[in-house]
């Protein structure tokens, strides 16, 4: 049973420091069924914050995963009008957008990956007004997480499953800076303080390129556009909304030139990735585009993930993550990306957010890409920081500068 003064405390972070829900503003929660008890929390809390109504979208990943297994690929790729419907009323609406993830790793590893490709097309396809909208910052989103009996076992194999159930919501907790006797909402102030001075830092360089290596392999150059910003912690969306989308975050992230990446890196942790877990793989890029990959484990859905379409094959963000940070040292394999990648530097195939570059959320499609955006329906973190990563940044007069030393941050 979930300690409810603590569950009340972490839903009232995501309201408060996560969407900032602002008075008579909508909200919209899309959580799965085993998150429930967490979601009437979120939504109680939003009510009490002067939400006017609160849209909750269910789903659930067994169903999901039935769907899958016996509908035809046809069907799969047909999205009703009333979700589409749906989805324009919230995005007319302005309203904010939370939403849970409770995994489970692992669940559709005998489903077709290529039926899973067509459906996800299909749906990017009908829903790209919803992702450009949220990606664009127009409206305040956060994601946050809430444990599960089956994602807690894969992660703490070793114990019950009530004990194991305990021991991630635990770390869950502690990774987002909720504690019994703390005021998460202010750590989360003086947090995002912090980030803030790494980005100002980082934005001053305006560096050419950066380089990545290590001594498990990787050995890449990735290109910045021009006036690129860093970015980490909190953000402001279009109508000057304070918001924070990742809860937890250690990172600052900005936006790789699409054509710019050269070089082989090599992961450090697993993906999971539409239910699967694709691990031990590499990458190989030339002129910004994947052009060899492999992997130990699920080589085929990352061959899906790549070629989900022509922007999945190039990066769309790259992050800086010191290896010395709270959930790298709790030491711990989520299995879930928003907690991995936090423990990681990374960098993500697909789409890029335009807010990552001067005026970029003012600018069109058509005008990002002269800059060097890159354009696509799926954005997919993976990881590749190590103990020992180092990161060389070069400027545009070619002076080079250390910025990572031994996995961690050295300006």
């Amino acid at each position: 049973m979930m300690n409810q003064m603590l569950l009340k405390k972490y839903a009232k972070l995501a309201v408060v420091m996560g969407v900032n829900v602002q008075k008579d503003q909508q909200v919209v929660i899309r959580a799965t069924t085993e998150t429930k008890d967490l979601v009437r929390e979120l939504v109680e809390q939003s009510y009490l914050v002067g939400a006017s109504k609160v849209t909750v979208r269910w789903s659930d990943d067994f169903v999901s995963k039935s769907d899958f297994q016996f509908m035809t690929t046809e069907a799969l790729e047909e999205v009703p009008s009333w979700v589409i419907d749906q989805s324009r009323s919230i995005v007319d609406a302005g309203a904010c957008s939370i939403s849970v993830t409770s995994p489970i790793p692992g669940l559709k590893k005998d489903i077709d990956p290529v039926k899973m490709q067509k459906a996800g097309i299909a749906s990017q396809k009908a829903l790209s007004f919803y992702q450009t909208h949220y990606m664009g910052n127009k409206s305040q989103w956060t994601v946050i997480a809430y444990p599960n009996i089956y994602w807690a076992k894969q992660v703490f194999p070793d114990f019950e499953e009530e004990e194991a159930l305990q021991k991630l919501w635990d770390a869950i907790l502690v990774a987002s800076r909720v504690t019994n006797d703390n005021d998460p909402i202010k750590e989360w102030q003086d947090h995002d303080l912090m980030l803030e001075k790494h980005n100002v830092i980082l934005n001053q360089y305006q560096f050419k390129s950066l380089h990545f290596s290590n001594k498990i392999g990787t050995n890449l150059t990735v290109k910045l556009v021009e006036d690129h910003i860093w970015a980490g912690g909190g953000e402001r969306s279009t109508t000057g909304v304070y918001f924070n989308p990742n809860i937890p975050t250690e990172e600052s992230f900005t936006m790789p030139h699409k054509l710019g990446t050269e070089g082989i890196v090599y992961a450090t942790k697993p993906l999971n990735y539409q239910g699967k877990l694709i691990e031990d793989f590499w990458l190989e890029f030339k002129n910004g585009k994947v052009v060899s990959y492999g992997a130990k484990k699920e080589e085929e859905t990352l061959k899906s993930l790549i070629e989900f379409d022509e922007g999945s094959s190039y990066i769309g963000e790259i992050a800086l993550i010191s290896y010395d940070s709270p959930i790298s040292n709790a030491n711990i394999l989520f299995l879930n990306t928003l907690f991995d990648e936090n423990a990681s530097c990374h960098m993500a195939l697909g789409r890029a957010y335009p807010m990552n570059v001067k005026n970029g959320n003012d600018l069109s499609f058509e005008e990002l890409e002269k800059i060097g955006y890159n354009n696509s329906m799926s954005h997919s973190d993976f990881m590749f920081g190590s103990s020992d990563l180092e990161v060389i940044g070069r400027m545009h007069n070619g002076t080079e500068v250390v910025v990572f030393k031994n996995g961690n941050f050295v300006i």
